[in-house]
This record gives C-alpha cells, structure tokens and sequence, in this order.
C-alpha cells in the first residue's frame, strides 16, 4: 500500500469512484436517463449504498453485526444486477421474436450454469447447513458471490451480442443502450480476470515466512486495484456516453423512448468487498 500524499492508494481509488458513482447518479437523475434505464439506476444506488456501508463501517463494528448488514446488501445487489440485465437485453434487442428470445436466454443461462458449476470452489454442504449465524451468513455470501458471478458472465455474453448485432436492433454504435452494456461486460472481464489470476496464485502459493505471505497479500492488493482502475474508468465513460444525446434524438425523446419501453434491470461490481487487512 503505497501512500499518495498521505494517502494509500486504496484511499485514493474509493474516494475517486465514490465520487465518480455520485457523479453518475446526478446524470441519470439530471439528465433524465433513469426513465430509460430504471433498474440500471437502482443497481448504481445499491453499489453506492455498499461502497459507503463498507468504507464506514468495516473495521469499525463488530463482525458478525456488520456482515449481517453488508451480506444481505450483497444479495439484494447481486439479484438486481441480473435484472439489470434483463433490463438491457429487452431495450438492446426489441423486436426479437419469441422464439429467439427463449433460445437466446436458454444459451446464455446455459453457459453461465457451466461456468458457474467449474469456477471457484464450493464450500460443503454440511458448513452451509449448520444451522449457526454463521452459516446462515456463509450461505447467503456463496449466494451473492455466485448470483454475481453467472451474472457477469451473462454480461460478458450480452456484450458480445450487442457488438455483433446491436446495429440491426436497438444498440447501434454511440446509444446509451451500447454504452451501458459494453460498460458492464468490461467491467464483468475484469473481475473475472482479477478472480481467476488470483485462484492460480492461491493454489500454488505456500508462504514460508512472512516475507513470502506480505509479498502474496501485496500481489492480492495490486490485482484488486487494478480492477479498481478498470471500474473508475468505465464509470467515467458511462459518465460521458449518458451526458450526450444519442445521435439523432433530444433528451425529451430519450426520455419518452425510456418511458414507453418499460423494461426489466442493474449490475455490479464488486467495489465494496471488504478485504482484511
């Protein structure tokens, strides 16, 4: 943890996507893009709401009565996050007849379910169903890292669709629609990268003296803000897209698109997970 001033880098990263989230939610609120992207809107509300909730309060209060706070605030993000992508998915590919939206949505789950079934380990049942607080705590955790995992997945997936065939659709090139998504699955590819990097690591690391294991906790710091940087920076260009009309349209008729479309939900990263020291 170098220090920036007096500052250490970790301090610097919060209070620059702290700001930057604020920012974002003057946009959508001010701008008006929260009639056209509702549930996108209350997933940055509940990233905000965790970021501060983990900043304030971890360190600060008992463990148990914090987690008890902060995991079930996981959930609730982490079930939004997937309606948030409902939510797109219906705006980027409206017009999409039934048939094809059934088979996409069973291709797309399809593939978050492999993943999800491959990726990272599974705690025992038994652990899960102990019956304790801290079980229940521990159920709900897996619950919300999984739930976020397929839904990155998803958003990676999703973006991919929109790249490829957004143009024929709702997502061509600078809409809002595009901008949201490809921010989502950037930020997706980037947690996915920071988890999988550092699983290798764990797995074959084996720290003999202390030496080794500040040397592991500093490789475990790096890989954290560097998705950290890739969060603040697509912020920042979700920022710029949703400050800008898209091509050919005044905000009131952004907003009134928004408004007659009614769909379905936002996303998130994982900004605000609590790490010790």
């Amino acid at each position: 943890m170098h220090p920036i001033y007096g500052f250490s880098i970790v301090q610097v990263l919060w209070t620059l996507s702290f700001a930057a989230l604020l920012v974002l939610l003057v946009v959508l609120l001010g701008r008006e893009r929260y009639k056209a992207f509702k549930w996108f809107t209350i997933g940055i509300v509940l990233m905000t709401l965790r970021l501060l909730v983990s900043k304030l309060l971890y360190g600060k209060m008992a463990p148990v009565p914090f987690y008890e706070l902060f995991i079930p605030l996981s959930d609730l993000s982490a079930i939004v996050s997937v309606v948030v992508l409902v939510e797109l998915a219906r705006r980027a590919f409206a017009g999409l007849g039934r048939r094809a939206w059934i088979v996409g949505t069973l291709a797309l789950l399809a593939v978050g379910g492999v993943v999800l079934a491959k990726w990272g380990p599974w705690p025992a049942w038994k652990t899960l169903t102990a019956g304790t607080t801290l079980a229940v705590l521990g159920l709900m955790q897996t619950a919300s890292q999984k739930i976020e995992l397929l839904s990155n997945v998803i958003a990676v997936e999703l973006g991919v669709l929109v790249l490829l065939f957004g143009r024929r659709f709702k997502a061509a090139w600078r809409s809002h629609t595009q901008a949201v998504i490809i921010g989502l699955s950037t930020v997706a590819i980037a947690q996915m990268l920071r988890d999988g990097v550092w699983q290798r690591i764990a797995m074959k690391a084996a720290p003999q003296t202390q030496a080794e294991l500040d040397h592991l906790i500093g490789m475990r710091e790096k890989l954290s803000n560097a998705n950290e940087v890739v969060f603040l920076a697509v912020v920042i260009w979700w920022i710029a897209c949703l400050w800008l009309d898209e091509p050919g349209m005044s905000v009131d008729a952004v907003s009134s698109a928004g408004a007659l479309q009614s769909p379905a939900a936002p996303r998130t990263a994982e900004i605000a997970e609590p790490e010790s020291e």
